[in-house]
Order: C-alpha cells, then sequence, then structure tokens
C-alpha cells in the first residue's frame, strides 16, 4: 500500500464520524456507507457532508485501500457480508465493532476467503478524548503488517496484542463485563437511591469505600453513558453474554447488565439534566408501564 490509502468507513454514528474528522486530517480519500442513509431519518446522510456516500456499502468499499467497520455489535457479519463481494484484492479490513471472539472469527474467515486482509481491532477506551489516537488491540495474521500504516494515519494508541485472532475482542469483552455493568449497578442504585432521598448517602460511602474518584461525578458521567449510548451498550453487552457462556459460564450478570442498559435508553432526554439529583428525578418522573424502570 503506498501513498495516502483510500478509505471507506462502514457505519457513521459517533465513532464513524470522529474517524471520518481525523482521517481526513491525514489526506486520506474518504468514502462512507450507513445502514440509516436509506432510512427517513437522515441525520447521519447530513454528517458525512462532502465525504463520498456510496449507493450501498459494495459501492462504497470497491476501491478502497482500507475498509474500516464501526456499526453496532449486532451488526458486525452483516457488514462484513456487505462489503465481502467487492473488496479489492489485498484491501484491509479493520474490524472495530464490539463483537465476541467467535463472531470476530467468522467475519475474518469471509474477509479473508473473499481476498481482504482482516484485521481485529478492539477500542480499549471511550474514543471521545482521544479519537483515533485513543488505545487499540489489534489482532490476527494481518496486524503486523498494518500497524505502521495505521501509526501514519493517526492511530498512535495502536498495538499488536496478538497473531490469534478472538484474543483481542476476548480482552475488549471482559472489560466490558466490569465497565459497562458500573454503568449499570450505578443507574440503578441512585436511582434506587433517589427514590429514597438517600443517594448523598450512598455517594459519600462509596467515596469512603473507594477512594480516589469524585463519586459523583463518575455517577453522572456513567448514568449519562447508559441514557446515551443505551441500546449500542445493550448490544455489545449480548455479545460480552456470548464471550462468557463460550468458556462454559453463565452469563448471569452480562445479561442483566443489558437489560439495564437497554431500558436507560428510554430516557435519554433526562441528558438535559446536568446535576445528579434533577438527572435521576427526570428518569424516575418519566418512568411508566410503557417505560419501565
Amino acid at each position: 500500500m503506498s501513498g495516502t490509502p483510500a478509505i471507506c468507513l462502514i457505519g457513521f454514528g459517533e465513532v464513524g464520524q470522529i474517524l471520518a474528522a481525523d482521517l481526513a486530517q491525514k489526506g486520506a480519500s474518504l468514502s462512507v456507507w450507513d445502514i440509516l442513509f436509506d432510512g427517513d431519518d437522515n441525520a447521519a446522510s447530513k454528517a458525512a457532508g462532502s465525504i463520498r456516500k456510496g449507493k450501498n456499502a459494495e459501492d462504497a468499499a470497491a476501491n478502497a485501500d482500507i475498509i474500516i467497520s464501526a456499526v453496532t455489535a449486532a451488526q458486525t457479519m452483516n457488514a462484513a457480508e456487505s462489503v465481502a463481494g467487492s473488496l479489492k484484492p489485498g484491501a484491509v479490513y479493520l474490524d472495530l465493532n464490539s463483537a465476541s471472539p467467535g463472531v470476530k472469527a467468522k467475519a475474518a474467515d469471509l474477509i479473508n476467503k473473499a481476498g481482504g486482509a482482516y484485521v481485529e481491532a478492539a477500542v480499549m477506551s471511550p474514543i471521545g478524548p482521544k479519537r483515533v489516537a485513543c488505545p487499540m488491540l489489534f489482532g490476527g495474521p494481518h496486524a503486523e503488517a498494518f500497524i505502521p500504516i495505521a501509526r501514519d494515519l493517526g492511530f498512535a494508541g495502536a498495538q499488536v496484542f496478538s497473531m490469534a485472532y478472538g484474543k483481542a475482542s476476548a480482552a475488549k469483552m471482559c472489560r466490558s463485563v466490569v465497565v459497562k455493568g458500573v454503568e449499570a449497578l450505578l443507574t440503578e442504585s441512585l436511582l434506587s437511591a433517589r427514590h429514597y432521598g438517600v443517594e448523598e448517602t450512598v455517594v459519600a460511602s462509596l467515596s469512603d469505600l473507594f477512594p480516589g474518584p469524585n463519586w459523583e461525578k463518575l455517577a453522572v458521567y456513567m448514568v449519562s453513558r447508559a441514557l446515551e449510548h443505551g441500546k449500542r451498550r445493550a448490544e455489545e453487552m449480548r455479545e460480552v453474554a456470548r464471550t462468557v457462556e463460550d468458556t462454559g459460564l453463565s452469563p448471569l450478570m452480562s445479561l442483566a447488565c443489558a437489560e439495564r442498559q437497554d431500558r436507560s435508553a428510554a430516557f435519554a432526554y433526562a441528558l438535559a439534566e446536568a446535576a445528579l439529583p434533577q438527572m435521576l428525578d427526570a428518569i424516575l418522573n418519566g418512568a411508566s408501564p410503557e417505560r419501565p424502570l
């Protein structure tokens, strides 16, 4: 791969839009496709601006040197299948999706058999603060050859984690048991505490038991993430549950977390409240049989 690569983004949500902006600054030639481009809500299409939007996924990916898949967890295989028939020989397929090791292995087999070079990727932090330079684990036999190209494009936090597919995703999924689990636990704990008028005592107790974080600030952040990205997080946690189940362990906590994240998404309007008590009140006051807590 020589010169400035042509890059196709499959998925144009939060991650896709951040990557597009950062890669454009590197002079990359971009194309993009998102299933929402075909829908009634054209917000995603408008967000793409002057970036070339493919007629479909195959059209967007047809001449790309690198395809970056940044879709929701449940769409991981669909995204790979949508471009497999139009891959340029040797094109790198960088799969950033939060899917289980088993799903990543299936996607890798599909892309590699179609003549591409599948690189597994696990994003190990929120993408917002460091953007394209955020920590990522790359995996698979094509990862080592791709890493210098990725670094030139701004993926400063990327590192080769394993030559085998599935290891990077396993690390990501197991981490998510804790990270998304804490979000779900804080949401459930503090909503209940606010109902009883004891949330300040609970937060103070957490600060005593686990000193270091500003627990009120952390709670606002974590509850907000569940409200804003609950649907996406629920999909990820179902992939986490699949990851856990594949070990022979029952994914009791992961499935419960997925349900709590799913329900949180219905209360996204509470993001208008910046302070924890008011945010919790907005959620409690908006609950109904149709929108259960």
